[in-house]
C-alpha cells in the first residue's frame, strides 16, 4: 500500500461524503448554516482524518485519527436522522447514506482492531 487512497475504507468514506454533499444540495437555502453545514463538515471529516492518520509516522497515531474519524461518523448519523425528522430529506438517498455510515463504521472498527494487534 503506497497511499491512504489505496485504503478501501478511505474510498468508501469519500463516497459517503460525496453522497452527503449531493443529499444536502436539496436542503433549503435557509439550512446552509444549519444542517447542511453540519452534515457536510462531519461527512468530510471522516475521510480527512483517515488520510491525516495514515500520514503520521506511528501506528498509534493512525489509530487515534481513525477513532476521530469514527467520532465524525457518529456525529453524521444523527444529523441525517434529524434531517429526516424535520422533513428535509427522506427516501432512498437518506437510506443509502445511513447504510454507508454503517459500512464505513464496520470497516473502521476492523482496521483499528487489526492495527492494535500490530502496535
Amino acid at each position: 500500500m503506497q497511499s491512504y487512497r489505496d485504503l478501501r475504507v478511505w474510498q468508501d468514506a469519500m463516497t459517503l461524503a460525496e453522497a452527503c454533499y449531493v443529499l444536502t444540495r436539496r436542503f433549503p437555502r435557509d439550512e446552509l448554516f444549519g444542517l447542511t453545514s453540519q452534515v457536510r463538515r462531519s461527512a468530510g471529516s471522516v475521510p480527512a482524518n483517515i488520510a491525516e492518520g495514515y500520514g503520521r509516522e506511528h501506528t498509534r497515531s493512525f489509530i487515534h485519527f481513525l477513532r476521530i474519524s469514527q467520532g465524525s461518523l457518529k456525529e453524521l448519523e444523527p444529523h441525517l436522522l434529524l434531517a429526516e425528522r424535520v422533513g428535509l430529506s427522506s427516501g432512498e438517498e437518506l437510506t443509502a447514506c445511513l447504510e454507508q455510515c454503517e459500512t464505513v463504521g464496520k470497516m473502521l472498527r476492523a482496521l483499528i482492531r487489526s492495527l492494535e494487534k500490530k502496535a
